[in-house]
């Protein structure tokens, strides 16, 4: 029983030092005292250590803190019991943090920060040398980074076109990219983690996930009849899908074996 508090502990202050970093690193790109999400008030240390708002604004701490809360304890369980296979738990909580922080980050600001990106790619190239020896690490970097990047440059092209046809219909051009270069850094990154071959598969997989969640959203527009003609024009933030097709490759690889090969 008192071993079991150890992974629920580290899970739960895992959880806050993720929930720190999304509250933090998209305003400052620093380390500093953390300032409500509402009104922007700062909030003292003390209270946000004890899950508190700041003390003059009445607003209470986020859904999303409370849910990675509980997730982030409930995924160290899962780690102490299944650490991945040449990581252990230690490695792969560390993992599992740095992939919370830029998971929460792009979905909630579609930003996936240059610090977060070279500390990643750091992390990712030690433990990468570490699952697959240093060639399948380099290789996996350089193929993962070459991906995207090729996807970039059609992406660039496809946002030109969109932007002639939305100044056709007269609607307002907005700043959206397909794909921004952040996510081209994060292919490289999960490119060293992966290694060579698998990083294709990691891709492919986050693709396929991110169609069909959209084919989803758009079933669910023309049942709603809120489908717009233009609803294809929306872009996909791809770095979400990424990060949990690397997390199901490197976390629940039984699973995935199980789902390739019945």
């Amino acid at each position: 029983m008192n071993m079991i508090m150890v992974p629920i502990l580290l899970g739960w202050f895992a959880a806050f030092f993720v929930n720190y970093m999304a509250d933090v690193l998209p305003y400052t790109r620093n380390f500093t005292k953390p300032v409500c999400l509402q009104c922007q008030e700062p909030i003292s240390l003390r209270s946000y250590f004890l899950m508190q708002g700041a003390s003059g604004c009445g607003h209470h701490r986020s859904l999303r803190t409370w849910v990675t809360q509980a997730l982030g304890v409930a995924a160290a369980l899962y780690v102490w019991f299944n650490p991945p296979l040449k990581l252990g738990f230690a490695l792969g909580l560390i993992l599992l943090i740095y992939l919370a922080v830029v998971l929460i980050i792009d979905i909630e600001h579609r930003l996936i920060l240059h610090p977060t990106s070279l500390f990643g790619a750091a992390l990712a190239l030690i433990l990468g040398t570490l699952l697959h020896g240093i060639a399948p690490t380099l290789i996996g970097g350089l193929a993962g980074f070459g991906i995207m990047f090729l996807l970039y440059l059609f992406g660039i092209q496809f946002t030109r076109v969109r932007a002639k046809k939305m100044t056709a219909k007269g609607i307002e051009q907005d700043e959206e990219e397909a794909l921004g270069f952040g996510d081209v850094n994060l292919a490289g990154i999960l490119g060293l983690l992966l290694g060579w071959p698998v990083i294709w598969f990691g891709l492919l997989l986050g693709i396929l996930a991110g169609g069909a969640i959209s084919l989803l959203i758009v079933i669910y527009m023309l049942i709603a009849r809120k489908y717009k003609d233009d609803a294809f024009m929306v872009f996909i933030p791809y770095g979400p899908y990424f990060i949990l097709s690397s997390f199901a490759l490197i976390y629940l690889p039984t699973w995935i074996k199980t789902i390739i090969q019945p």
